[in-house]
């Protein structure tokens, strides 16, 4: 297995001191939103490996690493099913400001999304591009510590209930769309309403709303903590259709094609499939494609569905989820206990957020984290929490 180096992103919603603190290093000042790990072409891990009696090179990108020899590193079953490519990224993501409220397509509309632009040879670097690859971007939020976000729609009622309770008349056309209508009618109508209105008049309603959600406090204040980062955006309005939640250390929320959300406040462990695939609808300067992100939204009432281990006889928590791009679970290892064999057929990334566990022979502190090509032993021992990302192959 190989010790990775890691990059850290410097996303303006990013805490300057949570990724440090885990790290154990002293804060920059400058914010550190995500640390990356994997073989994502924009901030590719990188690894310094020994061949045979030979000494250890110089630091090489894991996208070249796997490039090589992909079916070595990754196994043939992965490589046959995914392609010559790592299949996820691993993240720890630290937010100290909410992210932009955003979805993401299925694999078959990312497909398409993606053939229409290169078709009429958008650049994939302009500032309107939607579609940056051709695959779907399911991800999984771990929290490490307390962390907040949005997660699907709420029922229209509720929704409705909550505006209605702010007392601001620009928002009663809002509140009356919400509870006359059929449930998917209402919130398609609704965000197709926010989203066009005249950006003038919808500052003002979004500041009138701020300031009587500060009033209220209790539900209403992470709307007043969100238009404090975002004055007078309508995805202010647009984030009271969903579902506030909460999350404690170890729990966990799974996003899927469709379901709109913004992360707010808090450090966990992301995993998703290596794509770049987001459509915004607010709390953000980037372009927005209104009718597309309309196309891609699933307008449907759910429950969150806040996730918790499943524990097994070798000690494994595993985050279940309907896709084969990524596999999350966590070990806690007791002092004492015997090491524990996590060999695999398929690719790891192994991260270690407490505690001082060894992976084999190299010992890890919080935050570091090593790849494990596919059949290589990986044998973990000692005191501290893993997170064990691999794919379903």
């Amino acid at each position: 297995m190989d010790r990775l180096s890691n990059t850290v992103r410097p996303y303006a919603w990013g805490s300057t001191t949570a990724i440090p603190e885990l790290l154990g290093i002293a804060p920059t000042g400058e914010p550190q939103a995500e640390m990356w790990m994997g073989a994502h072409p924009g901030a590719p891990s990188r690894l310094t490996r020994a061949t045979g009696t030979k000494e250890a090179g110089p630091e090489q990108p894991l996208t070249d690493v796997i490039a090589a020899d992909p079916e070595r590193e990754l196994g043939r079953a992965t490589v046959e099913k995914f392609g010559p490519r790592l299949p996820f990224l691993l993240k720890l993501l630290a937010a100290g400001a909410p992210l932009s409220l955003q979805v993401h397509p299925d694999l078959a509309q990312a497909k398409q999304g993606y053939e229409d632009e290169e078709r009429r040879s958008v650049p994939i670097d302009a500032p309107h591009r939607t579609y940056k690859d051709a695959n779907h971007k399911p991800e999984l939020i771990c929290a490490l510590t307390p962390f907040a976000g949005l997660c699907g729609f709420r029922r229209p009622t509720e929704a409705a209930e909550a505006m209605a309770a702010l007392g601001v008349d620009s928002l009663k056309p809002y509140v009356d769309l919400l509870g006359a209508h059929p449930e998917e009618a209402a919130l398609r109508e609704v965000l197709t309403a926010i989203l066009s209105a005249d950006p003038t008049e919808t500052a003002e309603t979004v500041n009138l709303a701020a300031a009587a959600a500060e009033r209220l406090g209790g539900a209403h204040a992470p709307y007043a903590r969100i238009a404090h980062h975002f004055p007078g955006d309508p995805g202010v309005i647009a984030a009271m259709l969903l579902n506030y939640v909460e999350l404690q250390p170890g729990e966990a929320l799974f996003l899927g094609a469709g379901v709109p959300h913004a992360y707010l406040d808090g450090l966990g462990v992301e995993i998703m499939a290596n794509s770049d695939n987001v459509l915004r609808c607010g709390l953000t300067p980037k372009h927005i494609d209104v009718p597309e992100l309309l196309r891609i939204v699933r307008f449907e009432a759910t429950d969150p569905g806040v996730l918790r281990p499943e524990a097994s006889p070798s000690g494994e928590e595993l985050y279940e989820t309907p896709v084969d791009e990524f596999r999350l679970s966590r070990f806690d290892l007791s002092p004492g206990a015997d090491p524990v064999d996590l060999t695999r057929d398929t690719p790891q990334i192994l991260l270690c957020t407490a505690g001082a566990p060894k992976a084999g022979t190299l010992g890890l502190t919080p935050g570091a984290s090593v790849f494990v090509p596919s059949g290589e032993k990986a044998e973990v021992s000692g005191t501290g929490t893993l997170f064990r990302a691999t794919v379903v192959a």
